[in-house]
């Protein structure tokens, strides 16, 4: 399917032919969905997100009609429970280290990064200087990563080029660095990707189709992780659908199948998905 962004008028009649294999039959189709800026809209603290209760109630229907449900986030699998307040759908967390199980208690976390955690939450705390506080940056533990958000704050160049110092720091220091949407993320040199996370989840799954909808680089290791799920015959159909806004990268427009306008974009696609008739 040739990556587009579809107008108001036509939006409907593209998303009733892209969703048909995925409606065709439910119980063996997959809805994967990013958090942060796709089913919430992205705000200026990260600790204020939150699902609309629109798209919330959305998503409880989706699960009790699709076979396999699950929000993919680089948050910590317990916050993105936390933030989607849902218990029925499964949750990938931490770029797809953690596995939270619909249903589920406690965590799985890949043994891979486990003992990374006391070192990059140390780098963390080695990291967290007056300087940063006086520009506003904001550092938020997500267990095996750490995350510098620099988004509102006073002076936003100075914040980003006090992070950039953090950035090298990181790398000189055997770590992994990751940019986002006015984020840094601090990894451990292991892999740590959406991707891996989705093909751990569905590694038993038995599927016909897979949907996956995000909106920032990181969502990118996820649309590869269908294309490889395709190409491997382990799906029929799948769907990888760009959440468009002004921050988003450009390479995701250009590697999806489909392309939705914003968070209220998502809440159509999600009720198309449930509606008796997709075109109406």
């Amino acid at each position: 399917m040739t990556p587009a962004r579809p107008t108001a008028e036509a939006s409907d009649a593209r998303l009733a032919e892209a969703l048909a294999p995925l409606r065709a039959d439910p119980a063996r189709t997959a809805i994967l969905l990013d958090i942060d800026g796709t089913l919430a809209p992205i705000v200026r603290y990260a600790d204020d997100a939150h699902v609309p209760e629109t798209t919330r109630s959305l998503l409880i229907e989706i699960a009790r009609r699709y076979g396999y449900v699950a929000c993919v986030s680089g948050r910590r699998s317990s916050d993105a429970r936390r933030i989607v307040s849902i218990g029925t759908i499964s949750y990938i967390g931490s770029h797809g280290t953690e596995l939270l199980r619909a249903g589920g208690i406690e965590p799985v976390l890949d043994p891979a990064v486990r003992d990374w955690g006391r070192r990059i939450q140390a780098f963390g705390r080695d990291a967290d200087n007056a300087e940063l506080r006086r520009l506003r940056v904001r550092i938020e533990d997500k267990g095996s990563i750490v995350a510098f958000h620099w988004r509102g704050a006073p002076d936003e160049e100075a914040a980003r080029a006090a992070i950039d110092t953090i950035a090298g720091r990181a790398e000189q220091s055997g770590l992994r660095t990751h940019w986002g949407r006015k984020v840094l993320e601090v990894r451990p040199p292991v892999r740590m990707d959406k991707g891996a996370g989705i093909l751990s989840f569905l590694e038993h799954a038995e599927l016909d189709a897979a949907l996956y909808v995000g909106d920032d680089v990181t969502d990118l290791d996820a649309f590869r992780a269908l294309g490889e799920m395709l190409a491997e015959g382990r799906v029929r159909h799948a769907l990888r659908v760009c959440v468009a806004s002004e921050e988003g990268p450009s390479e995701l427009a250009e590697e999806a199948d489909l392309v939705v306008d914003g968070t209220d974009g998502v809440r159509h696609l999600l009720e198309r998905l449930l509606a008796d008739d997709p075109a109406t």
